[in-house]
């Protein structure tokens, strides 16, 4: 029975040490960075919509860390590079990635 009891304290204590190292790491988000980049990718789609050339349903917006993603198909080149611009130019998008393609 003590042998069990030894067995069980050492079995809880290693998950509960295996839990605790899975709580954090390079690629987690702190509560506030996620709402930050939530923000971002509500005001890159909102400065897309107002963009008269570019249609915000082709666009998808991503944002990770300030780094915003985006992706979809468009109509031209030249609709990939406004929308590159418009997305650089809101505050807060740290850099732009460019998964878009022409249809």
């Amino acid at each position: 029975m003590k042998n069990f009891k030894i067995a069980a304290t050492l079995v809880a204590a290693l998950m509960l040490t295996a839990l605790a190292g899975c709580a954090s790491g390079p690629n987690t988000q702190r509560a506030g960075q996620y709402v930050d980049d939530s923000v971002v990718t509500t005001s890159v789609k909102a400065a897309i919509f107002n963009e008269p050339s570019l249609k915000v349903s082709e666009i998808n917006v991503e944002t990770y860390q300030g780094v915003v993603q985006l992706s979809g198909f468009v109509r031209s080149y030249e609709n990939i590079n406004t929308a590159m611009n418009v997305a650089r130019g809101v505050k807060g998008v740290q850099s732009v990635k460019n998964d878009m393609r022409v249809k």
